[in-house]
């Protein structure tokens, strides 16, 4: 792994057979990411994947949709 900050890195992984990535232990430490955890994919064509805990995930949409609605002309 190479270390970029204390904060940040970049890793390569390799895609098993089963289409199976393993995250880097350091990475799961940083993020608090626990074995049976949930993790979001999210994917586009141009920019690539992203992971993110789902708890991290619903927060992030509470707020999108709380701000979303609070600039409604109801």
């Amino acid at each position: 792994m190479k270390d970029i900050k204390e904060d940040r890195f970049i890793v390569s992984v390799k895609v098993g057979p089963k289409g199976q990535i393993t995250i880097p232990a350091a990475a799961r430490k940083m993020f608090g990411i626990n074995e049976g955890d949930t993790l979001m994919v999210m994917g586009d064509r141009e920019k690539g994947i992203a992971l993110i805990k789902d708890n991290v995930f619903y927060q992030l949409m509470g707020v999108m949709f709380k701000n979303e609605n609070s600039n409604k002309d109801w």
